[in-house]
């Protein structure tokens, strides 16, 4: 009788898990890519970590204690006055020279979205295996006369955020394992897609940190899928950089 419970009970357990896998569509090449290059990246040495940048005429901060994190970019508007923005787990808020103000819905929720992208692309891959991510692997890719792994990242609608429509392809390199190429397709406010080539690889703290050149195709219903074809044929057609500066990461203690 015990016999036939535990028999019931590990089928019962294994079906569960098959139904989760089958709801989260694990891809284990796509899985199995992806973990390469978190290691690659050094993607390890940023779960309890501060990170700080430049952008432009920001300053940017991240501290992440696992599952914890506080993103916060400091700056001057044109009136010269000293904004400092902060996104939490409990929220967001702005100061205006240290005085908190409140905000309209809309444009807290702009700001948060502002601040979260800047550091979401800033410590990429390390975010590829968060809970609502899914994973597909879409084949092998040949560019600049090197060879790369083309993985595509959609998001589960629960836990994925507002933006859990976006889509982003990555390729990865075969041997070094490193991210040097992305895409993206964004939906919401009008949509919009983007092609970066990364540049300036430098470790800082362990982490593997890149700069980008920044791309776009006239054709806004381009599938990103394909933008490593229209990058190796010269369609494509530069439109921003994107340096992070004064770079620094270090320990939580």
């Amino acid at each position: 009788m015990h016999y036939l419970l535990r028999y019931t009970y590990t089928w019962l357990l294994l079906g569960a898990l098959l139904i989760t896998s089958c709801s989260q569509k694990v891809d284990p090449e796509a899985q199995i890519i992806v973990d390469a290059a978190l290691t690659a990246h050094g993607a390890a040495n940023l779960d309890q970590s501060v990170i700080s940048f430049r952008l432009r005429d920001k300053q940017y901060r991240a501290l992440r204690d696992n599952g914890a994190f506080v993103y916060s970019r400091t700056f001057t508007d044109s009136t010269g006055q000293r904004i400092h923005d902060v996104l939490s787990n409990s929220g967001f808020k702005r100061t205006i020279d240290d005085k908190e103000v409140e905000l309209p819905e809309e444009r807290e929720k702009a700001y948060s979205a502002s601040v979260n992208s800047v550091i979401y692309f800033a410590l990429l891959p390390y975010f590829l295996n968060d809970v609502a991510v899914r994973k597909e692997y879409l084949g092998e890719a040949t560019i600049k006369g090197e060879p790369y792994h083309k993985v595509k990242v959609t998001f589960a609608q629960e836990g994925g955020g507002d933006d859990f429509e976006d889509e982003y392809v990555y390729w990865f390199h075969k041997q070094r394992h490193t991210m040097d190429y992305l895409a993206y397709n964004f939906k919401e406010d009008g949509g919009g897609s983007r092609f970066r080539e990364a540049t300036n690889s430098r470790e800082v703290g362990g982490v593997l940190f890149q700069d980008y050149n920044n791309y776009k195709v006239a054709d806004k219903d381009f599938p990103i899928q394909n933008y490593d074809r229209a990058f190796e044929a010269a369609k494509l057609e530069k439109v921003s950089e994107i340096n992070l500066e004064e770079l620094q990461v270090s320990k939580l203690q």
